[in-house]
């Protein structure tokens, strides 16, 4: 697919995104509206299309359901997703449920967290609005990479939008990808993350590296999914972090 054919992406959401979004090529916002020309926000766009399930059905049937000694909350999700999710080519219907879903993980009630006492409504609120963005980033179910945006690496786009060192930039990320370090939290997202048709995988290994990671099918193939990011990792990288404005 060339990128340039495609029209422009936009959405209104319920919160307004920090303007500083638009130092990464091709966001533009405006209150509470992001525009995203696909032709320079993203290094690799081949499908402009995504598996999502409708967020009040995954609210209403899927939240409120307890893993069982006879399945795996993990299979519970993956049979919704079986039977609930569809395919869509509208971008901003993505981002619309990627924003119910955060909005839900990442919520302001469940502060103050013991242990997480740096984590308040600030860094709540970058996480929300740069995981909407990722959900627009797609790993098909062989593993291959085909959609990559500048929040596929999250550490490195918070530090660029939000000015916070790379310490606190990890730190976010991390709490993004282990779910708060909290069992309770991590069933939270492992049920809601149906509504984007997967799981979360982290493109780390061992430590953290500024590997990022992505909402990935179940069944994906992981070895494909690694291999496929160490091609493009280091070069896309470099290019997020070009887009850092000098501060005093």
């Amino acid at each position: 697919m060339t990128v340039a054919t495609l029209a422009l992406i936009s959405v209104d959401l319920p919160e307004a995104f920090d303007p500083r979004w638009s130092r990464l090529p091709g966001i533009t916002v405006e209150g509470t509206t992001i525009t995203l020309d696909p032709a320079q926000y993203f290094f690799r766009f081949d499908e402009a299309s995504w598996l999502i399930a409708d967020w009040d059905l995954v609210r209403e049937q899927l939240l409120p359901v307890n893993e069982s000694a006879e399945e795996a909350l993990e299979q519970t999700a993956l049979r919704f997703i079986q039977t609930h999710a569809r395919t869509t080519t509208d971008a901003a219907e993505v981002l619309r449920t990627a924003w119910q879903v955060y909005s839900y993980v990442f919520r302001d009630e469940l502060l103050p967290v013991a242990g997480l006492e740096e984590i308040g409504p600030d860094e709540l609120r970058m996480l929300r609005q740069a995981a909407t963005l990722m959900a627009l980033n797609k790993v098909k179910p062989d593993g291959s990479i085909v959609n990559v945006g500048p929040c596929w690496f999250f550490p490195a786009a918070t530090q660029v939008v939000f000015d916070v060192d790379e310490s606190k930039g990890n730190m976010i990320d991390e709490v993004y990808h282990s779910t708060w370090f909290n069992e309770s939290r991590r069933v939270e997202s492992v049920k809601a993350h149906a509504a984007l048709g997967g799981r979360l995988v982290h493109g780390c290994q061992s430590a953290p590296n500024q590997s990022g990671g992505a909402l990935v099918p179940y069944g994906a193939s992981i070895d494909r999914f690694r291999q496929d990011l160490a091609r493009f990792r280091d070069t896309w990288l470099q290019a997020v972090y070009a887009c850092r404005v000098a501060t005093d």
